[in-house]
């Protein structure tokens, strides 16, 4: 199975693709293949590609760079055929020297461009600027292109973070909204381009008993997990200014929160934007209270080393090092009439026991009933994983099988691997570029949500800076700090007991998500 192709003309532009920062680990590990992947589909027949970057090198040495990093990426190992369309690929495929904010530099692209797609079909031209470049020169990038280097239709690809706290945020808006409007910014937050997050408003509003229960009535909690088994180890020097809270939370995470919380974005029997549904859940939430969390750091165990000993955190930023979190569990609360007084217990961690990305909705234990005697029945879950091994299923009560009248869990499985084993599944990155191409931008980033969330998490940030909050260390490869998990009980989370029965391979998802 392929994407599916898109036959009208406004679906299908003539397209010129720039990767600003294209001998970055960004774009060789998920922009090429996610190009690549387009092509071999079917979906870049008019266009051309140009890799853009400081770096001195020919077209072929550029090639080679490219091609060895498609042939071993993701999406050549999970579709192993696609290695066939490399060399047609490459045929697109140009590069570029340059400077990023030089306006000669985009003026010269510019006159590339032209004589480029004057080999194309005729008719308009969209130009997509994807910057796999650092936010700090998103600005610069962004001036020089509305300079120089403008088509008919011009649209950026920006990556996250957008900033490290609100101000930062809010100044980085104003530089890149003073040159583009925001139909022409897409911020990418590639969690929600996975398939299972591209599934939740379906699983949700697509099912007439589900949605019902999902409130404060019947909800006990909500619990969002991203947990990574693979350490930080020559990241140490751009995640100690960062950390865990920023690097996971403040995006990835509570995107997917927004679309388990939200209204239905339909609006008298139109589509509105989702978008318009997700800031208002932001808008609806608390600021996140450090009483309501725990913070940790992972130290050495079994002869692997800690965060500390990574060697590409600067001299002078060691002391900043230890106040580092590279785990977090906090409470997140919506006051609003669907969700007042239910908890969401976030929780990312680096370096521990697995990799995984899931959200569970815990639902109260069912009123005591005659039918059930003395049973204690176990609460019912709905759990939607992410990664690996993608699945949506429900945990559930039944009768022991045979004369017993106890009651066991069992589950409702829809586990993608078993279910559609020949499906084709396109990465985030895949499926977002092509949203881009169409013009889709609901499964981007507003400005006024991006906000919103830095609005949120930053007076949270600042104290934790300002008080020089210690987190907690933790053994890599356990669980956490104890504390993550004895706190769960206050917040009106039960541990279920006994483990999914897992398929013996993941099915088009990451094993290793990139949270980057």
């Amino acid at each position: 199975m392929c994407l599916e192709q898109q036959d009208q003309a406004d679906r299908k532009p003539k397209l010129a693709i720039t990767v600003l920062g294209a001998t970055g680990d960004l774009a060789k590990v998920e922009t090429f293949p996610a190009l690549l992947d387009l092509f071999g589909h079917g979906m870049l027949e008019d266009a051309v590609i140009v890799g853009f970057a400081r770096k001195d090198k020919t077209r072929n040495e550029f090639h080679d760079i490219v091609s060895e990093a498609m042939e071993n990426s993701h999406v050549c190992e999970e579709m192993p055929e696609l290695k066939d369309s490399i060399p047609g690929f490459l045929e697109r495929v140009h590069y570029f020297k340059g400077s990023y904010d030089s306006d000669e530099s985009m003026a010269e692209l510019d006159s590339f461009l032209k004589e480029e797609e004057g080999k194309l079909r005729e008719g308009p031209t969209l130009r997509l600027f994807y910057m796999a470049i650092p936010p700090f020169v998103f600005p610069g990038a962004a001036q020089a292109i509305k300079s120089k280097a403008m088509s008919d239709n011009t649209r950026l690809i920006v990556e996250k973070p957008f900033g490290h706290d609100l101000s930062s945020a809010t100044d980085l808006q104003e530089k890149l909204g003073a040159l583009f409007e925001e139909d022409a910014i897409y911020r990418m937050d590639h969690f929600l381009g996975y398939e299972i997050n591209q599934s939740i408003l379906a699983v949700r509003f697509g099912n007439v008993f589900l949605e019902p229960l999902m409130n404060r009535h019947h909800v006990a909690s909500v619990r969002i997990t991203l947990k990574e088994d693979f350490d930080l180890q020559g990241r140490g020097g751009y995640f100690t200014k960062y950390g865990v809270i920023r690097d996971n939370v403040q995006n990835h995470l509570l995107q997917m929160l927004c679309l388990v919380a939200m209204e239905n974005p339909s609006t008298s029997g139109a589509c509105a934007d989702l978008r318009d549904a997700k800031l208002e859940v932001l808008n609806a939430m608390e600021v996140p209270d450090a009483k309501d969390m725990v913070l940790g750091q992972y130290e050495g165990a079994d002869g692997k080393p800690g965060y500390l000993e990574d060697e590409s955190i600067p001299e002078e930023d060691r002391e900043a090092a230890k106040r580092t979190a590279t785990f977090v569990q906090m409470v997140v609360r919506i006051n609003n009439e669907r969700w007042k007084g239910v908890n969401f217990i976030v929780k990312a961690g680096k370096a521990v026991e697995e990799s995984k990305c899931e959200i569970r909705v815990q639902f109260k234990e069912p009123a005591p009933t005659c039918v059930l005697k003395d049973v204690v029945p176990k609460r019912d879950e709905l759990v939607m994983r992410v990664s690996p091994h993608q699945a949506v299923y429900m945990r559930m009560n039944v009768k022991s099988p045979g004369l017993s009248t106890d009651l066991v869990q069992s589950e409702m499985d829809l586990t993608y691997s078993r279910k559609y084993p020949d499906i084709y599944t396109p990465s985030a990155y895949t499926r977002l570029i092509l949203a881009a191409i169409q013009g889709d931008s609901q499964s981007f980033v507003r400005d006024d949500e991006m906000l919103r969330a830095w609005e949120l998490f930053t007076p949270l940030l600042d104290k934790i800076e300002a008080e020089k909050m210690q987190p907690t260390l933790y053994p890599r490869g356990s669980r956490g700090p104890p504390e993550a998990d004895e706190m769960l009980s206050q917040y009106g989370y039960v541990r279920p007991q006994g483990k999914w029965s897992r398929p013996d391979r993941p099915n088009c998802a990451h094993s290793r998500l990139m949270s980057k």
